[in-house]
């Protein structure tokens, strides 16, 4: 394989925790290459799962982060100018093609609707990649698959896929994880008490009710991560909870008057 995608394969095991049977699905998904669209709140496990895929698979993993401002050009690729003259330089998207790696489109509601399209002969049965600009079919490497990513709680019509793009994956839903599961995984990963991460578990449970009502989103799995990671360096709870939990998810005073109500209840 070469060198250019060395680079991005997944060297240490990622610590995913199955709530499903989402594992054995990829793996079936990826033996037909069938694309896969994975749905589900911010911070509950999307992107390890992927990496942890990556790593079980032992393919390279090229991830893209969506944005606004993304054109097909950041994707595919575009010619450069330099000392020699003009080169051609492979976007994240072709280099996953030509080279046969797993490419992931993280949050891909956030990128231009005429941006996604370039992935569409990518995701049939014709498994090409027009470069229009170098006036080159690149042929998908076997070992080539496409997976994308968003957060159905942040669609509107201006921001969702189109159904001509939705019918070309298999899907996955994620959320997050019930009670036990999920402070087994932030005992794992920040290294707090059982006792504590069903504490933190029990306030993210109480803001994730207050979706709708006051909260875009409720608290992410990652945060409470990041929460107990603070607490397990010594930090006091109610401090670490106002910092990596209250604080980012909400400016509005009467909202962080009953998230802090709810830290000093467990707190």
């Amino acid at each position: 394989m070469s060198t250019i995608v060395e680079q991005y394969r997944v060297t240490k095991e990622p610590y995913y925790r199955p709530v499903a049977d989402e594992v054995t699905l990829f793996e079936a998904a990826y033996s037909v290459r069938m694309p896969m669209m994975l749905k589900g709140p911010t911070g509950c496990g999307k992107t390890r799962f992927v990496e942890a895929m990556a790593f079980k698979l032992n393919k390279p993993l090229i991830t893209v982060a969506c944005n606004e401002d993304m054109t097909a050009s950041d994707l595919v690729g575009r010619f450069l100018l330099d000392a020699q003259g003009t080169r051609w330089q492979d976007g994240p998207l072709a280099i996953a093609a030509r080279f046969g790696a797993i490419c992931y489109l993280d949050e891909i509601v956030e990128a231009r609707q005429d941006t996604t399209v370039v992935i569409h002969p990518l995701t049939d049965n014709r498994r090409v990649l027009p470069l229009e600009k170098k006036g080159e079919l690149v042929h998908a490497h076997p070992d080539f698959q496409i997976v994308i990513s968003y957060n159905p709680g942040y669609q509107s019509l201006m921001k969702d896929l189109k159904q001509s793009t939705k019918q070309r994956f298999g899907g996955l839903d994620f959320t997050y994880p019930e009670h036990a599961i999920e402070s087994e995984i932030v005992v794992h990963e920040s290294g707090v008490s059982k006792d504590i991460a069903e504490k933190l578990v029990s306030i993210a449970e109480r803001s994730r009710n207050l979706k709708g009502h006051g909260l875009d989103e409720g608290l992410s799995t990652r945060m409470l991560i990041y929460a107990g990671s603070l607490i397990a360096r010594g930090v006091d709870a109610k401090s670490a909870c106002r910092v990596a939990l209250v604080r980012p998810i909400t400016d509005d005073p009467d909202m962080r008057d009953a998230l802090d109500a709810a830290v000093s209840t467990f707190f």
